[in-house]
């Protein structure tokens, strides 16, 4: 992690913010976390979480980018 989750804070800088951004999705990222939460988290909750953040996937990546970062499929090219 690049910045102490405990110093995380967002609107003060720019560069804090992404630093505090990264920081936020690797711990968004744990196992732990994230079976804790899909415990209990309804299904519409699950849905809105899922289609807000594929929206800002297809937003700032391209294809490419979305099978190499995301779906972690170097091998794939998508012909545009």
């Amino acid at each position: 992690m690049n910045l102490d989750p405990a110093k995380m804070c967002f609107g003060l800088t720019d560069d804090l913010d992404r630093q505090s951004f990264v920081t936020f999705l690797q711990l968004c990222g744990q196992r732990e976390l994230a079976e804790l939460l899909a415990e209990r988290m309804s299904g519409e909750e699950m849905l809105q979480v899922v289609d807000s953040f594929f929206l800002l996937l297809k937003k700032h990546l391209s294809k490419d980018e979305y099978h190499r970062y995301f779906l972690l499929d170097p091998h794939h090219h998508h012909e545009e």
